[in-house]
């Protein structure tokens, strides 16, 4: 008897979870607004995801993936060009929450501090915040400041779950060796979800799955 892998891919979902996201993500999807500060946050009234990554991992890419909107998340070659907690409505049953990049080796110092404290207060306060989803780019794996996100989100006690992003860039050997090394980083996080999601934005792999497990949070 074989020992199941910790952290196994996601399963592609059945045909009605499949269709149910497809129509959900189909409907109505709005930029609702930006928030600097936690007062400009919206009523916390419906289930809400967030997405987190470093800078250049592709998250602008993948919300747009997802909500078949090419400029619905303003993808930028300038990396930490979000600076803002920008909150989109799913219908009326879901917000989608694009939170800052991190990693930004060019911004000020004083800039970082300023995001990384209203991200902290984010993630330790929002009662309807149901999963986070952890973008890792697949071509270079689990780096210094991914782990630095996963340590905030063990402490806020927020579930996340990993999605790897440009698998379409790799090898299978290749991608194998990155994943064992996901694997490892994850199995020291008590708040990460036991299953990894593979994407790429570019091919549409991996979409249809993550639209059904973000449509299944309620």
């Amino acid at each position: 008897m074989t020992t199941p892998l910790p952290f196994p891919i996601a399963e592609d979902p059945d045909d009605a979870a499949r269709e149910a996201a497809r129509k959900a993500f189909a409907g109505d999807v709005q930029f609702l607004k930006g928030v600097v500060a936690m007062d400009g946050l919206p009523p916390d009234d419906r289930p809400e995801v967030c997405f987190a990554g470093r800078s250049n991992v592709g998250k602008s890419s993948l919300i747009n993936a997802l909500t078949g909107r090419k400029g619905l998340a303003r993808a930028s070659n300038t990396p930490g060009r979000t600076q803002e907690i920008n909150f989109f409505t799913l219908n009326e049953s879901h917000y989608l929450v694009d939170l800052p990049g991190y990693g930004f080796a060019n911004a000020p110092v004083a800039v970082v501090e300023k995001w990384q404290r209203l991200l902290k207060q984010y993630l330790s306060g929002r009662v309807s915040l149901r999963r986070a989803f952890v973008l890792i780019d697949a071509r270079h794996g689990v780096k210094a400041v991914d782990e630095e996100i996963m340590d905030l989100l063990d402490k806020s006690a927020v579930t996340f779950q990993a999605v790897l992003t440009k698998t379409d860039k790799l090898k299978t050997s290749d991608l194998a060796k990155i994943l064992d090394q996901v694997r490892g980083k994850l199995s020291k996080h008590p708040a990460a979800y036991p299953e990894i999601v593979l994407t790429s934005s570019e091919k549409g792999e991996g979409i249809p799955t993550l639209r059904a497990i973000i449509n299944g949070l309620s």
